[in-house]
């Protein structure tokens, strides 16, 4: 009898195998789709009846890192080691999500292991020569940071004699101003895919440093009862898609005001146009244009994410430093008729913050690595009470009670934040008092997603959605 039953378990074992395989393929023609939160779903399930596949973890874990779920990516890496340490793919996949997280040594070490095993690989060289770069960079910051007077890109700039050649016929700065007429031209000249005077590039990012190192931390407003202001989520470098939401909405004026959210550069491959046109208008509408602090408005993900490598390939290394040091001064958080509190990423990983606490933070920095400035930054809502670990591997995710405990105590009513792709463009939770906004329709090219934005009227402060689709680059 024993002989018999133990036959029928293995049968059963090897046809959960065989459903496991199936389920790894749906998961495949998911993830090829780029349908990431399906693929990981079948990954899942197939993860369920076969806990010990390495492969399933190293896949699951490549549709997370699609998702920018680095935390889980991570985990599901470390996972796939654990089970078969000469898994070559599991090196990659964590020290990918490393790379993401900022941790550049681990994985350095992850990279040389791939190196070694594989010392043909001209992909994995490549990955461990630039992971290499990054941390020698960062050592020689980290050496001269402690050199306390850290100069300035600008004080090194001669911009007053850069000339301006004679076959440019593009839009320039009037008597060094940017004016209405300068941001039509300039809109329309980014349209057709050309590129910026250097020199009046450097204007717009000296200017609007100096406008940006005199807010707060947390900027208040107030709308009167018949203002309305438009609030947008993430634009990610998708220049056509935010000259359409100025053709839907009206261009920004003293009487048509926006809030930008964070999150301007990567991603998309147009991040200094969507950049250079919306520091162009806070030049231009100084208190009618807003413009806060995203996760991407930093060097890390910039290096990951295309917006270095962008700004080097149009224009110069200096000038990306030069960015850095201007998203440095960008204002975290914004706060109207004492109501609403708007950030990119969300609420905190203790309760007790306040607004108080906010107004209080040194920002000019690279963010660190906890507390009220990372979590403005990056942590998302959850629909379970509580915190929880971030599935991107900063920050936390929060709960309805710790929305509704936040918003009680800082005598607000609800919290506007991006940060994440919604299908609709736009997504309402805990309760009506947690809204997220997302303004970069079909993400990536390929997510399907609308786009969204929100009006709110200082009449009442009803959140008024508006949905949009993707543009064909170029088109109206």
């Amino acid at each position: 009898m024993a002989h018999v039953s133990e036959n029928g378990s293995e049968k059963k074992m090897a046809e959960g195998g065989n459903d496991a395989e199936l389920l790894k393929e749906k998961a495949n023609t998911y993830f090829k789709e780029k349908d990431y939160e399906n693929a990981i779903k079948y990954y899942s399930e197939a993860l369920e009846l076969n806990p010990s596949n390495a492969i399933y973890y190293s896949n699951r874990s490549l549709a997370y890192l699609r998702t920018e779920c680095y935390g889980y990516a991570l985990a599901d890496a470390t996972k796939a080691l654990e089970i078969d340490k000469n898994y070559i793919k599991g090196y990659y996949r964590r020290a990918t999500s490393n790379m993401a997280l900022g941790k550049f040594k681990a994985a350095l070490k992850d990279y040389e292991t791939v190196v070694r095993v594989r010392p043909n690989d001209k992909d994995a060289r490549m990955k461990y020569q630039e992971c290499n770069k990054i941390v020698k960079q960062k050592a020689f910051e980290r050496a001269i940071a402690s050199d306390e007077t850290k100069k300035s890109v600008v004080d090194s700039l001669d911009i007053e004699n850069m000339t301006i050649e004679d076959d440019y016929v593009g839009p320039k700065l009037e008597d060094g101003k940017v004016t209405l007429k300068f941001m039509n031209e300039m809109m329309d000249w980014f349209k057709d895919q050309k590129k910026l005077h250097r020199k009046c590039a450097y204007q717009i990012l000296v200017q609007v440093k100096d406008v940006l190192s005199k807010l707060p931390s947390l900027v208040e407003i107030t709308l009167k009862e018949t203002e309305k202001i438009t609030i947008c989520g993430d634009t990610h470098g998708q220049y056509y898609d935010l000259l359409n939401i100025f053709k839907l909405n009206g261009l920004p004026s003293e009487t048509n005001p926006y809030l930008f959210n964070g999150d301007f550069v990567d991603r998309g491959s147009f991040s200094v146009e969507v950049i250079l046109t919306l520091f162009g208008f806070k030049l231009l509408y100084p208190d009618n244009f807003h413009l806060l602090r995203g996760n991407h408005e930093t060097d890390n993900m910039n290096q990951m994410y295309g917006f270095e490598g962008e700004v080097k390939a149009k224009y110069t290394a200096q000038m990306f430093q030069l960015f850095s040091e201007v998203f440095q001064w960008l204002p975290l958080a914004q706060c109207i008729n004492n109501k609403v509190l708007v950030m990119h990423g969300g609420l905190f990983s203790e309760d007790g913050v306040t607004l108080e606490n906010l107004r209080k933070i040194d920002r000019n920095r690279q963010p660190p690595d906890s507390g009220p400035m990372c979590d403005l930054l990056w942590s998302d809502p959850q629909p379970q009470n509580g915190r929880s670990i971030s599935k991107r591997g900063v920050s936390c995710q929060f709960g309805p009670d710790v929305t509704e405990r936040f918003l009680e105590q800082n005598k607000l009513d609800f919290i506007v934040r991006s940060h994440e792709v919604k299908a609709e463009g736009y997504e309402v939770t805990h309760s009506g008092k947690c809204i997220t906004v997302f303004s970069a329709p079909n993400y990536c090219d390929q997510m399907g997603n609308k786009g969204a934005y929100i009006h709110l009227r200082g009449s009442d402060l009803k959140p008024e959605f508006h949905q949009f689709t993707a543009v064909v680059n170029g088109s109206d």
